[in-house]
């Protein structure tokens, strides 16, 4: 494996562990990929959620609405330079909610920044959004891959 292959291995490794916590329910594990100081610019106000405590206050918030819950990535593309590395996707949370509705959830856009700390990749930055439609002054929800 070449070194370049194997560093994109590791990312996507770091990036398995979202989505494993996730499914999972297990903020421990969530923990794992995110550098202590991760700056979140999430679709869930504040406008950006600074720190490992907050990041995971944002999942723990889902984990209360969630009985079950699943994730899905598609299309993730790294771009890796040095210590540092970007990535982007698309991604779906879905699940069951404890009032035993199914939801498919919405597809949103989904970037990565990473940084290697200690021989590590941790995710330093992420950013969620939905495209905006100016007309209307809302978040376009249905769109797919």
């Amino acid at each position: 494996m070449s070194a370049v292959a194997a560093e994109e291995a590791a990312i996507r490794q770091q990036i398995g562990k979202v989505i494993e916590g996730l499914r999972t329910k297990d903020l421990d594990v969530l923990r794992e990929p995110y550098a202590p100081d991760v700056v979140s610019f999430d679709v869930e106000p504040p406008l950006q959620h600074v720190g490992i405590d907050a990041k995971l206050a944002n999942w723990a918030r889902v984990f209360e609405v969630f009985e079950k819950v699943d994730y899905e990535l598609r299309d993730l593309t790294l771009t890796i330079g040095g210590d540092v590395a970007f990535g982007y996707a698309f991604g779906r949370l879905s699940g069951t909610m404890k009032n035993g509705v199914a939801t498919t959830g919405m597809w949103v856009r989904v970037t990565y920044g990473l940084r290697r700390i200690d021989g590590i990749w941790r995710i330093v930055h992420d950013q969620v959004s939905v495209p905006f439609d100016i007309l209307s002054g809302t978040g376009v929800t249905d769109l797919e891959p």
